[in-house]
């Protein structure tokens, strides 16, 4: 038998002692309901939530943090994870639907959408003190002569740099391979040889006369592109992805 929550009087409805009892579960359920509202609609305008983001480890290093910075003030409420890897690793994490969007070089796959953002280039420096750092520009073959610090034989841009030398037909006299870019970096201003590094890389230390840029006449093109990854069956990007993403799209601006 059901429970009478109200009763018609002369003067209008009534609530019951039932009634009474019942109220404060009712609005209680009415405020969670207007609550979860509320918070779908700040996930949906990306107001609030989480975002979870896979970066390949130059991207992580030299492009995310001012994004992420930028993404923050715009989005104080808003949770964020980011897990590293190399490029293959994140595509990876895209695949398995672990993470929302992936940052790294363009790698094909047929069930995830690529947007690119980002094309990096290897710039050459030296320290102030070498003697490239008194010329305007040097060929190949002046780059191929000096000791080339390489950085990370995993990444793609150890293939870039070794792909550069072998189409314009030189060979390096000697290498000293790092594990990665900020060991790189330190080699090279303290005078132990020269390196092809992304420029995002090495835009503060150049800026800080700490290294300096030399243009190299003959080589040929040496970039990559960045790329967001998503799932393709993820739908049309919304909420904190799509404002993610704008923010990407307006750092490479």
């Amino acid at each position: 038998m059901g429970h009478q929550l109200f009763v018609r009087t002369r003067h209008g409805m009534r609530l019951t002692d039932e009634g009474r009892a019942f109220m404060p579960y009712a609005e209680r359920a009415v405020r969670a309901l207007r609550d979860g509202r509320r918070a779908i609609d700040e996930v949906s305008s990306g107001l609030a939530g989480q975002l979870v983001v896979a970066v390949a480890p130059a991207a992580s290093t030299y492009l995310l943090p001012a994004v992420l910075e930028r993404f923050v003030a715009q989005h104080p409420r808003v949770e964020i994870a980011v897990r590293t890897g190399h490029s293959e690793e994140v595509q990876q994490l895209v695949l398995k639907d672990e993470v929302q969007l992936g940052i790294g070089r363009a790698i094909k796959h047929p069930d995830v959408e690529l947007i690119p953002f980002h094309e990096e280039e290897l710039v050459l420096v030296v320290a102030p003190g070498h003697p490239f750092g008194r010329r305007t520009d040097v060929t190949m073959t002046d780059v191929g002569a000096q000791q080339l610090i390489m950085f990370d034989r995993t990444s793609s841009y150890y293939e870039i740099t070794q792909a550069a030398f072998l189409a314009a037909g030189v060979q390096t006299r000697s290498m000293m391979e790092l594990d990665n870019i900020e060991a790189a970096k330190k080699m090279v201003e303290r005078g132990l040889g020269v390196a092809l590094l992304p420029r995002t890389a090495v835009d503060r230390e150049v800026a800080a006369g700490a290294l300096r840029l030399v243009k190299v006449t003959d080589a040929p093109a040496m970039r990559r592109t960045i790329v967001a990854m998503r799932r393709r069956d993820a739908g049309p990007p919304s909420g904190l992805v799509a404002a993610f993403l704008a923010l990407l799209g307006s750092q490479s601006q």
